[in-house]
């Protein structure tokens, strides 16, 4: 069942499964994916994963500029 509603939501928030997506809308997703992988690095490899937070917070300035 939580399968189901994990599809449901990621569903609800993509829209035509993610055909006509705003640069902003993939700007975001990239960012979380990156802060993910920071999480995951920050156990095993912190220069790595620094480098991906790096790599995150330029994309959070980049979207800040197409407000």
């Amino acid at each position: 069942f939580s399968k189901l509603t994990k599809v449901l939501t990621g569903f609800k928030k993509t829209k035509m499964f993610g055909l006509f997506k705003s640069k902003k809308e993939k700007l975001q997703q990239r960012y979380e994916k990156l802060l993910k992988e920071a999480y995951t690095l920050s156990s095993t490899n912190r220069k790595e994963s620094d480098r991906k937070a790096y790599e995150a917070d330029l994309l959070a300035k980049e979207m800040e500029g197409l407000k």
